[in-house]
């Protein structure tokens, strides 16, 4: 039996979310060809912000990359909706786009981006590794301290 996303993320210690309602007018992934194209994920749970504020202020380095991470499963949420749940179906990450709601002076954005890229290694071995662009930004939606977007390539 082939593994399922959700399994996967279960033998990590970590339980697949419901796929988080958009914020806006958008689907939450998108697919041409054998590209698929994960819409950006806040660190949300049930429409709640998990942690809102700024990395740097609010938060330090490690909540940071909780807060990654929590983007990452929610990510793998609506991955693992796309391929119907089958691992097998999924090629490799290609790129990741992360971005960080940080306070003035914080410097170790890509180290907050970790958090989601650790994850996808975690779960794909060398196919998790990925292509990225980690940003320090003013503000993100609900005020979240990370939103994440991804890349991946699927097979049929």
């Amino acid at each position: 039996m082939t593994q399922t996303i959700d399994a996967a993320v279960a033998a990590q210690g970590l339980t697949l979310p419901a796929i988080p309602r958009p914020r806006g007018a958008f689907l939450p992934w998108s697919r041409l060809g054998n590209q698929l194209f994960l819409a950006g994920q806040i660190c949300e749970r049930g429409g709640e912000v998990l942690y809102p504020g700024k990395v740097g202020a609010e938060f330090d380095l490690e909540t940071g990359k909780l807060a990654a991470q929590a983007c990452a499963l929610n990510l793998l949420a609506s991955l693992s909706d796309a391929v119907g749940g089958d691992m097998s179906r999924v090629v490799r990450c290609v790129r990741m786009n992360g971005f960080v709601n940080v306070a003035p002076g914080f410097h170790d954005v890509p180290l907050v981006i970790n958090g989601a890229s650790e994850l996808f290694i975690a779960l794909f071995g060398e196919h998790g590794r990925h292509a990225r662009t980690a940003i320090g930004v003013a503000t993100l939606p609900g005020n979240a301290a990370v939103e994440v977007e991804s890349i991946f390539e699927i097979r049929d």
